[in-house]
């Protein structure tokens, strides 16, 4: 192990900087080589206000959704009709209940089969009112019809996509049935049209509008029936969520919190991928890669052994060095020799990177690690994956402070987060970020960069709370997920908003998210009270209104122009 000093680096110093511009550059249009470094950071934080300002309105535009549910209404489906109608009220609580900036409009679309004729559809347009929707379902949806065993599965998605309007941000069907489409390509059971839709449509046809309409596919499963017809749709869209509503019994207080949670999930999942990646060939692009992923450890016998350097950095001490955005560019660095085993595919795939299972063999014993790798990034590009570190030493500063201040309450369930180290592979010329694998832990979403709250925690919305009081509104850490354990939260991939736009990567909202996304949205809770935080946010509206923020962008601005200066000189 060899151990180097922030002088050891000075040399690196520049291209360290040249590469964080660059990064940013490449979000916005390259700018002249000839431009100064100084010409170039002011363009780039104006460029970053503006487009922060269009993400904040994306946000604020996906917490708007329309919800569309589509049915099988043929005999079997009584209780999965009176499940539709006894559930969405109590969706609606729970979504709402940590998140009341969320705006609903639900709508239902029945279909049966080809030979009940007028009754083969059934639509009820898109309403805000919750109790007119559950009227709607009570009084007029019957189960009733259906004669073979497949159903008019692409009539009812097709008048779901074409008849109703969707004019929402959000966009949500969730189909359930329990029985495929017409057509040999489905099913081989008993079908009065085995060469398909007799009205011509494909599979393929629904689903394209599907995806021109930017509207996200949820399937609850009741019987293998349907399985082709899942696959088949994976081949077009790519991998979707389905919910499993298989052997339920005729308890239908057990079938309506399945419902419930099925359904709070595909809200919370597809408001998420609408603010992250905010257009339709993005999130179908997602889906398709999530086809490419393998979910079980590889035999690592098979796989052959690499070599490697870890990077890690010593986190900072003091609020000053976190403040400092040249600490991370001159503080130490330990690099380490490591050898190591990497599975060919990744096991799980989302908006930024991928992740893999990997090894490290270094000891002569293997200790499970996970390896990410960021979609589409150039070999050899280190700036990226050296944010990532930056993020978690950060992270990892606050929840030792938050730690200490909460134990003194009397709180003692920690705020942890997982090391992050950079690896570099000398023989692929490749980057990764690098971190221990945890076994037999469940991965949760608790919260979201946009200000959702997917699982609430009184501790989790504390310690980002926690981290405005400390930083006197300099950032806020939030995005936070990981596994809920019995004495800490173990988290990951945090993001932090920082009123310096050109700090923690484009997921950095600055003061715009600070604001619109956590203060405006934050209502403190016990654990804020027994710290006296709830003071501090009052105390700090300052900060929301701009006074103190742009006294800190412009100290932060003065301390870039100066330091630039000198390593110009370098």
């Amino acid at each position: 192990m060899n151990q180097k000093t922030g002088n050891d680096f000075s040399t690196n110093n520049m291209k360290l900087l040249e590469e964080r511009l660059r990064r940013y550059e490449d979000e916005v249009g390259q700018i002249s080589n000839k431009s100064t470094l100084i010409d170039r950071v002011s363009y780039l934080r104006k460029k970053r206000e503006n487009d922060v300002s269009k993400a904040i309105i994306n946000i604020e535009d996906s917490m708007n959704f329309d919800l569309c549910f589509v049915l099988d209404c043929t005999c079997s489906m009584s209780r999965y009709i009176e499940a539709t109608k006894e559930h969405i009220l109590k969706v609606a609580s729970y979504v709402n209940s940590h998140n009341s900036n969320i705006k609903f409009w639900v709508g239902f679309c029945g279909y049966r089969d080809h030979d009940d004729h007028i009754d083969r559809l059934q639509i009820f347009v898109f309403t805000n009112s919750l109790e007119k929707f559950k009227t709607y379902i009570t009084n007029k949806v019957m189960a009733k019809g259906g004669g073979d065993t497949p159903e008019d599965v692409l009539g009812g998605l097709n008048a779901a996509i074409t008849e109703m309007t969707w004019s929402n941000a959000t966009r949500i069907l969730i189909h359930i049935g329990d029985a495929p489409p017409h057509g040999r390509r489905f099913t081989n059971l008993i079908d009065n049209y085995p060469n398909g839709d007799p009205n011509g449509l494909t599979a393929e046809s629904v689903l394209k509008k599907m995806k021109l309409n930017k509207i996200l596919y949820y399937f609850g499963k009741i019987n293998n029936s349907t399985d082709v017809m899942l696959n088949v749709f994976r081949e077009i869209i790519g991998e979707f969520p389905v919910f499993d509503l298989m052997n339920m019994g005729y308890n239908p207080e057990v079938l309506v919190d399945k419902f419930c949670k099925a359904t709070s999930s595909a809200i919370f999942s597809s408001i998420t991928l609408t603010t992250t990646l905010r257009n339709s060939k993005s999130i179908y692009s997602l889906q398709q890669k999530k086809l490419q992923i393998n979910p079980h450890e590889p035999d690592w016998t098979s796989h052959p052994e690499k070599i490697g350097k870890l990077l890690c950095r010593i986190p900072p001490r003091t609020l000053a060095e976190v403040k400092d955005e040249y600490y991370f560019i001159n503080s130490s660095f330990i690099e380490q020799d490591i050898f190591f085993k990497l599975a060919p595919q990744p096991f799980s795939v989302g908006a930024e990177q991928y992740a893999y299972f990997a090894l490290d063999t270094s000891l002569g014993q293997a200790n499970k690690l996970v390896i990410k790798k960021h979609h589409d990034i150039k070999i050899g590009t280190i700036e990226r994956y050296l944010e990532s570190v930056e993020i978690f030493n950060i992270a990892y500063f606050f929840s030792t402070k938050f730690n200490i201040a909460a134990e003194r309450v009397g709180i003692n369930k920690k705020v942890t987060f997982i090391n992050v180290k950079i690896l570099y592979d000398e023989i692929d010329n490749t980057y990764y970020s690098v971190e221990k694998y945890i076994n037999n832990a469940e991965f949760k979403k608790f919260n979201v960069n946009s200000g959702l709250i997917t699982e609430f925690h009184s501790i989790l919305e504390a310690f980002a709370h926690f981290t405005y009081k400390y930083t006197e509104g300099y950032l806020v850490i939030y995005d936070l997920q990981g596994a809920d354990l019995h004495n800490e939260f173990l988290l990951t991939d945090p993001v932090i908003h920082c009123i310096d736009l050109l700090r923690f990567g484009i997921t950095n909202l600055g003061k715009g998210g600070i604001q619109k996304c956590f203060l405006a949205k934050h209502k403190c809770n016990n654990i804020c009270k027994k710290l006296k935080l709830n003071d501090d946010l009052l105390e700090g509206r300052c900060y929301e209104n701009g006074i103190g923020v742009e006294k800190d962008i412009k100290k932060a601005f003065e301390l870039y122009q100066q330091s630039a200066e000198e390593l110009k000189k370098t």
